[in-house]
């Protein structure tokens, strides 16, 4: 109860005194050059009145409702009258009873329906609404308790433009508790399925709420008769200097931006951008935070994530391996034959691997081994599931090439030496050096 009177004694006090610098303005009239006749000056002044009055009589809502209340009392006196106190003490106080029946009946009620339903959209939206509500609803109450009264020109103008800063303040609050609302509620839903556009969500808010108040300032200032495309321009001088001093800090905002539409990684996830291979700690506006193999950070700006190419080594559907294992030249056809053959069937043994993609060839003739080539698919995508597959196949591979008394090749060469240099070193290693002067 204290908070919803502090805000619209908050609320009065903007629309009052924006108003008033605006009723300060009119009062001042149009300005008039340093050589006008005085009777120019005379017909200036009057053409401000004028137009100050039609502003003030425009009708609204307010106006409709009073004259319909005056009407049903038939009420036809100009002056104020008892009638006319009465009345408007009498809607001043079906403002409060109306305010106590919305806030403790209404939306009691539309919580109780919020707590049947599924989303929790309505559980958020229906207590945000309840204080622009009743503000409305009293807001309401005050301005057609007053101009139920007869009063000045001057002060008539003052409320009726007060009235339209604050219903236009009710109304954007409304808005922005809304919006508020929405947001909180999309927020959790991205936690809760783990959406890439969760880490945004945070300042996707500030963005539409602070947008939505700038909104609500210009037409607020609007509805008082200022000109706000002279305000936008201005603004628009200043916008461009900011653009051009900001470059950088702009372009990073929108590859955040763009990351958080393709969303190629999360929070968490392991990836490689630009040939560097980490985990994803932070997703800032300015910055992407990668923890390295090695422990230490990187911070990369946005632009150049969206700018780079970028693997994302968390989403693997499965994990392929192709390796080539090289047996020395000293293999027989029939023994490679039966490698193959028992090679395949060590890796088909393995429930894990996918066995329409196991391929075990006798490839290619090396320069020092006989090259198998080996490939299979292991239907886990989980690394440490996956190494510790491949580990097991590496074994198997390891003791059936020992079981059949065959060797793992190496790099090696070996040099054939004919002629004068051969005999010599032949005989060099039967330890004839030949005659003193002869030795090679």
């Amino acid at each position: 109860m204290k908070r919803l009177y502090r805000v619209l004694c908050v609320t009065l006090a903007l629309a009052f005194g924006a108003a008033s610098m605006f009723a300060a303005d009119a009062a001042a009239g149009p300005e008039t050059t340093p050589g006008a006749t005085e009777a120019e000056r005379t017909a200036a002044a009057a053409a401000a009145t004028v137009a100050a009055r039609q502003t003030a009589k425009q009708p609204d809502f307010l106006e409709t409702l009073v004259d319909s209340i005056l009407s049903l009392f038939d009420v036809r006196a100009s002056g104020n009258t008892a009638t006319h106190y009465a009345i408007s003490a009498l809607l001043f106080i079906i403002a409060l009873l109306a305010r106590r029946i919305v806030t403790g009946i209404v939306f009691v009620v539309l919580r109780k329906l919020a707590a049947k339903t599924t989303t929790t959209f309505d559980d958020k939206l229906f207590p945000a609404m309840e204080g622009p509500a009743a503000a409305f609803v009293m807001l309401v109450g005050i301005f057609a308790s007053l101009k139920v009264l007869k009063l000045s020109e001057a002060q008539d103008f003052f409320i009726s433009n007060g009235s339209r800063v604050a219903f236009s303040l009710v109304f954007f609050w409304a808005m922005w508790r809304f919006f508020a609302s929405l947001l909180e509620h999309g927020n959790e839903i991205a936690h809760e399925k783990q959406l890439g556009i969760a880490a945004f969500m945070p300042w996707i808010k500030k963005s539409v709420l602070t947008t939505l108040l700038v909104l609500g300032v210009l037409l607020t200032v609007q509805s008082l008769g200022y000109d706000v495309k002279a305000i936008l321009t201005g603004l628009g001088i200043g916008g461009l200097a900011f653009a051009l001093a900001a470059q950088d800090t702009l372009a990073n905002f929108f590859g955040a931006i763009v990351v958080a539409i393709d969303q190629p990684f999360k929070i968490g996830e392991f990836v490689r951008i630009g040939g560097n291979v980490g985990g994803v700690e932070d997703i800032g506006l300015r910055s992407t935070r990668i923890r390295l193999i090695d422990k230490s950070l990187m911070v990369i700006p946005n632009k150049t994530v969206a700018a780079e190419t970028i693997t994302n080594l968390s989403r693997f559907t499965q994990r392929r391996t192709e390796q080539v294992i090289g047996l020395t030249y000293d293999t027989k056809p029939e023994q490679m034959d039966a490698m193959v053959e028992e090679m395949k069937k060590i890796i088909l043994a393995e429930a894990e691997v996918d066995p329409t993609s196991v391929m075990v060839f006798f490839r290619d003739f090396s320069a020092s081994s006989l090259d198998l080539w080996v490939v299979y698919v292991a239907k886990d995508p989980d690394f440490q599931k996956y190494m510790r597959l491949r580990q097991r196949i590496n074994l198997a591979f390891m003791r059936a090439v020992e079981s059949r008394g065959l060797s793992f090749a190496f790099p090696t060469q070996t040099v054939h030496l004919a002629g004068e240099v051969a005999e010599k070193i032949a005989e060099r290693g039967r330890g004839d050096t030949g005659p003193p002067g002869k030795r090679v």
